[in-house]
């Protein structure tokens, strides 16, 4: 099988003291002390299952035992494999409730996944104001045709998961212009029930032809777009792949069914996760 799509719900996650001490110990060492650091249980969460959902991939695809697999980041913070098998590009992405992973045979892979938020202390109108220079002329035109401001809300975070999922396949972050990259939707309503792929990306006011990007919903708030670009391997370029698979919801016991455990348990990292506010308080 060479096309992958897994996504955990971070969000509706409470582990208890003995889930959270086993997922601890079944990353690299490093992981596990940089996720001790964050300020708040919703983002400690969200990276324990990116890191769970990598490992799960790497050991039940690429063969790889659990207890062998490295994983680094490049210098913007992409994950790779210390000794990687060429034939799998993989990526991940938290935000909201969610962590997603997509991975794929033979060619480029970047996802994202954004929640459809209200800004938190700004209005709509303002909250486009500032972000007037991530989106081009016709793109904006596009946001803000939409009849409501939560369903434009939703056009502004479809298009940004757009642009987002392309910089991270091709392992670009900041300092990229976004308004070089203009998306043309589907004519297509996004739904839960299928995945769209007739999206397409101008480069430079250009057309390119040679990436496919996937576009579904995992609910009515989460938007995810996976993009397919240029062949690793000179084997299935992006329109010759099948069909596209929607995302697959796993739970934790899932992420650890092919685990073993890396260090030994640590009970004060369970005290530290317990200290922390589950996620900063929001203000309008």
């Amino acid at each position: 099988m060479g096309s992958i799509r897994w996504a955990f719900r971070c969000g509706s996650w409470t582990p208890a003291r003995a889930d959270w001490l086993l997922a601890a110990r079944c990353v690299q060492p490093e992981e596990k002390d940089r996720i001790g650091k964050f300020v708040f249980a919703k983002d400690a969460k969200s990276a324990m299952a990116g890191r769970l959902l990598l490992r799960r991939f790497v050991c039940e695809r690429m063969n790889i035992p659990w207890a062998h697999i490295r994983l680094k980041r490049s210098p913007r913070g992409k994950p790779y494999l210390a000794a990687p098998l060429q034939t799998w590009s993989f990526n991940i992405s938290h935000q909201g409730d969610y962590a997603v992973l997509a991975a794929e045979k033979g060619v480029q892979v970047g996802v994202d996944i954004m929640k459809t938020v209200m800004p938190g202390s700004n209005t709509v109108p303002e909250f486009f104001r500032v972000m007037t220079r991530q989106f081009t002329p016709y793109e904006w035109r596009v946001i803000k045709s939409a009849d409501s401001e939560q369903h434009q809300l939703a056009m502004f975070y479809r298009h940004w998961a757009l642009k987002e999922s392309f910089l991270k396949a091709i392992g670009t972050g900041l300092g990229f212009n976004l308004q070089r990259l203009e998306f043309h939707l589907s004519s297509e309503a996004l739904t839960q029930a299928r995945v769209l792929c007739q999206t397409r990306m101008h480069l430079d006011e250009e057309a390119e032809e040679s990436w496919l990007f996937q576009e579904s919903l995992l609910d009515a708030d989460h938007h995810v777009a996976v993009a397919l670009g240029h062949s690793t391997v000179s084997i299935n370029p992006p329109s010759s792949l099948p069909p596209p698979t929607a995302f697959t919801l796993l739970t934790f016991p899932d992420l650890i069914a092919s685990a073993s455990p890396l260090t030994e348990e640590d009970p004060a990292y369970w005290e530290s996760f317990q200290t922390k506010a589950e996620a900063p308080v929001r203000q309008r």
